[in-house]
């Protein structure tokens, strides 16, 4: 299906801004448990936010927080019902979740299955004290009783409408877009 782009919603400053935010809120609500904090980043951009969000969490307060990263395909409850190939990557936790405060990030916050299947696979690693989510961007429409602990900015879309978050380490440029099929 052919997207056509209908708006941009965050751009490289706003994304920064909104990620030091994050960072800032992180320190604030879990201050007691700093030395137990981690963060899992949600590929495949989730990921390269919780790095994103661990660098300003260094130079913010000086602490080293671990960041893993979770592929959650397997653990989708609507896997079977997608056409297409399942390609699966690698999932990269390579400390203890058990006892610790895990800090899910995604980019988007939608249905909140993706969220439901990654505290699904970060269980699958230990127990964890608490889960927290954090999102650059949630567009609403819940299907599951999901909400963010920390976001980015809230995007009201319609159903038939994407969000594409797009990252200088894939993509070369930071923003974030509201795309919608191409009518052609």
């Amino acid at each position: 299906m052919k997207m056509r782009e209908k708006a941009q919603v965050m751009n490289a400053e706003e994304i920064r801004r909104s990620l030091v935010r994050i960072a800032h809120e992180i320190l604030e609500r879990n201050h007691q448990h700093i030395e137990n904090l981690v963060l899992v980043g949600i590929k495949s951009r989730g990921d390269t936010l919780a790095y994103r969000i661990a660098e300003n969490l260094e130079r913010i307060e000086n602490i080293g927080v671990p960041v893993g990263a979770i592929d959650v395909t397997l653990y989708r409850d609507d896997i079977n019902l997608h056409e297409t190939q399942i390609q699966v990557s690698s999932t990269e936790i390579d400390f203890e979740v058990t006892g610790k405060w895990v800090i899910l990030v995604d980019e988007v916050l939608y249905t909140g299955r993706t969220t439901r299947a990654a505290m699904d696979a970060v269980m699958d690693f230990g127990r964890p004290a608490a889960i927290q989510l954090a999102a650059l961007i949630d567009r609403g429409h819940r299907e599951l009783p999901i909400s963010a602990d920390y976001i980015g900015k809230n995007v009201p879309t319609s159903r038939k409408e994407f969000v594409r978050v797009q990252l200088e380490e894939e993509h070369g440029v930071d923003s974030a877009m509201i795309c919608e099929p191409d009518s052609e």
